[in-house]
């Protein structure tokens, strides 16, 4: 209950307490690294998984949950290792494809992602984030057609989705409709006042209509939210 609540440290102090009386229940283990990873420790996490998977060598959502840990720590192959054995042992889990098509979108592996967000599309019809995702991958392989329409129903599913009206608006530029570009970047904004990037690009956009005031000023703008987000630029 106290996980659900999100009370993260109460849930992991009653799960190794659980664990102290019942040293051999995997599920305990397996919840308190969910507990873990949720509070940031995802080397803790990952040690939790790999007990769970010790005691109960089946345990796909063990794998599956260690393989995003380790994804998330930059390991990207061996996540991928992790979600093919959640696959192979729960082939109907949609969030495995989903993760494996994500790490091997960061590992360059721009096909191999597509398949599996097909794979997690198929299996779970309305998951706004894997048409998101595969669009990107489309955008990246040259197919800004397809890429629009991944877009468009992930907008569909989820309309607060600001990536995508950002990712739409990327696509729609790199096919010259600069108009719908901004008009995207605008929903973005709309959606997410902070969000960088979209004021970034609704800069290039204005840039190229010939609107280099506008340009300017929204290039300021994102150059002060990266500054306060202290990162860098990511177009």
């Amino acid at each position: 209950m106290k996980y659900y609540l999100e009370d993260y440290q109460g849930a992991i102090e009653d799960y190794t307490q659980a664990i102290r009386l019942k040293p051999d229940l995997a599920e305990a283990y397996y919840n308190r690294g969910l507990a873990k990873s949720d509070l940031g420790d995802k080397q803790g996490a990952i040690a939790d998984f790999n007990e769970a998977i010790r005691l109960k060598p089946d345990y796909a959502n063990a794998y599956n949950n260690r393989g995003l840990a380790k994804s998330d720590l930059g390991d990207k192959q061996g996540a991928i290792a992790d979600f093919n054995e959640a696959i192979r042992l729960k082939p109907d889990d949609a969030w495995a494809y989903f993760r494996r098509g994500d790490a091997k979108y960061a590992l360059g592996d721009k096909q191999g992602a597509i398949a599996d967000f097909n794979e997690a599309i198929r299996l779970k019809p309305d998951d706004a984030w894997a048409y998101f995702r595969r669009g990107d991958a489309k955008s990246d392989l040259g197919d800004k057609q397809g890429a629009i329409a991944d877009f468009n129903e992930a907008i569909r599913l989820k309309p607060d989705l600001a990536e995508a009206y950002n990712n739409r608006g990327l696509a729609k530029s790199d096919l010259g409709d600069k108009q719908g570009a901004i008009a995207d970047f605008n929903e973005a904004i709309r959606l997410k006042p902070d969000y960088a990037n979209a004021y970034y690009n609704r800069g290039d956009a204005k840039y190229a209509l010939g609107d280099k005031q506008g340009a300017i000023e929204d290039y300021r703008e994102a150059a002060w939210l990266y500054y306060q987000q202290g990162r860098t630029a990511n177009y």
